[in-house]
């Protein structure tokens, strides 16, 4: 199941709602929340559940263990434990086929395969209990105690299949004991809307837009066309996993959690670095604090540290070289950045190292669409080759003009626009209900659009469910 469905929108989300608002029982409030989140996995794919629910099992029982032998030999048994189970789930599930598939490559066998189903959200969920466990380990967090509650922080339905990777930390107290604010339920509704607003008539169009030029062959494609196909991508990625970032800290405030951000404006970013502070945050700060900093940080090894993360981060996205080349490819400039390029580019005027940026970032995310290379290298030919064969067509003349007001209104929201009129109105609104008003008339505009999309086409992709 999927946030941008009917089913989502108009049943089990009300019907969740209502039942968690009919009770004023803690413990039952989990239950709810338990089961609602089990059949939205269990929506798609009903054999996997168990997998999760054991997965949750083992690191529970992990925690508890380590509690127990704090200070001995024994507690590392439990990080252990914890570390093999998870990276050997990623591994059986995820890089399995990709594993055979170069070992045959390099020495000539036929060993096969079982290709496993990817279980959806696996590279989530698993992450977020591999942090769990570390952080009990390092003594940041107690070990819960209670099966179900820790049930509920791994499955719950908001950001389960695809994030934010939410730590046990950070939501700790709300997991134990929280409080449900019609403040928050009024911003969640809100900050719900806009991101299905960004998913479904910003991601969703600019999806079709992708499939039309970016799979189209290479051979009949102009520089032009190939240009706006990855321009369209660069959009489509951005909007759709923001866009379901923003939903999934909605539906946290409407039950009383609160996540971090996952994304800030990635696109308004002065260099890779900044970039990457900004886009999939969560992700970002897992490796750093988990991987980046116990190899040595910036302390020793910068570079060698660097090649690390970014090899695993490339790698974490999917079975492919390509994802392994994209991580690399940020690698370098960042890498560059770190040595000598960020001073350089603080002393520039903004608007160059903001150029620089998007220079770097937006024909990468070519080497992150391509699984296969031949088209990878195809395309990128085909980007700039200005001096020869067909710069422009008539049709990719239409396709610009008749969605020139969407593609404005998606560039426009790409930049904190909207977060900063937001701001005005609420500043210069002397009374909060004229706001709150205001508010609610947006939110069913939104929902009204969206709808309208969703009953009319049935394209609805999304592109982080294979990750």
């Amino acid at each position: 199941m999927v946030f941008a469905s009917l089913v989502f929108l108009f049943i089990f989300l009300p019907l969740n709602l209502l039942l968690y608002y009919s009770t004023k029982n803690a413990n039952w409030k989990n239950w709810i929340l338990i089961i609602f989140s089990l059949a939205f996995y269990s929506w798609g794919e009903p054999i996997w559940v168990t997998l999760l629910i054991f997965s949750a099992l083992i690191d529970y029982i992990n925690a508890i263990w380590i509690e127990k032998y704090r200070g001995t030999k024994w507690a590392k048994l439990g990080i252990v434990s914890t570390l093999f189970f998870n990276l050997g789930l990623l591994i059986t599930f995820k890089y399995d086929v990709f594993i055979v598939e170069n070992v045959n490559s390099l020495f000539g066998t036929s060993f096969t395969s079982p290709g496993y189903g990817l279980p959806i959200g696996i590279s989530f969920y698993t992450f977020q209990t591999i942090s769990y466990v570390v952080d009990v380990y390092r003594g940041e967090v107690k070990a819960q105690r209670s099966f179900p509650r820790f049930l509920m922080f791994v499955s719950l339905f908001h950001q389960l299949v695809a994030g934010p990777i939410v730590r046990y930390s950070h939501i700790a107290n709300e997991i134990d004991s929280r409080k449900e604010t019609l403040s928050d339920f009024s911003k969640g509704v809100t900050r719900f809307c806009i991101g299905l607003f960004k998913k479904v008539v910003i991601a969703n169009i600019a999806a079709e837009l992708v499939a039309k030029y970016m799979d189209a062959d290479t051979g009949g494609l102009s520089t032009g066309g190939a240009w706006f196909g990855l321009l369209m991508f660069a959009i489509q990625i951005y909007f759709d996993f923001s866009g379901y970032s923003d939903m999934a800290i909605g539906l946290g405030w409407m039950f009383g959690f609160h996540y971090h951000e996952n994304f800030k404006y990635p696109y308004v970013a002065t260099s890779i670095t900044d970039f990457w502070r900004r886009w999939h945050i969560s992700l970002g700060t897992f490796f750093k604090d988990y991987l980046y900093f116990p190899l040595g940080g910036n302390r020793k090894h910068v570079y060698r540290n660097l090649f690390i993360v970014w090899f695993l981060t490339g790698m974490w996205h999917g079975a492919s070289w390509n994802f392994i080349f994209w991580g690399l490819y940020f690698f370098v400039f960042i890498s560059l950045e770190k040595a000598f390029l960020l001073k350089l580019l603080q002393k520039l005027p903004k608007f160059i190292s903001h150029f620089y940026a998007l220079l770097i970032i937006i024909p990468g995310w070519v080497v992150f669409y391509f699984t296969d290379t031949a088209k990878l290298g195809a395309y990128y030919q085909k980007l700039f080759s200005f001096g020869s064969g067909n710069l422009w067509n008539m049709e990719l003349t239409n396709d610009l003009t008749s969605n020139l007001f969407w593609l404005i209104i998606a560039i426009i929201l790409c930049m904190p626009v909207y977060q900063k009129v937001h701001h005005a109105f609420e500043n210069k609104l002397k009374k909060p209900a004229y706001f709150e008003v205001i508010s609610i008339g947006v939110n069913v505009v939104f929902v009204f659009l969206c709808v309208a999309q969703l009953v009319g086409k049935s394209y609805n992709p999304f592109i982080y469910f294979r990750f």
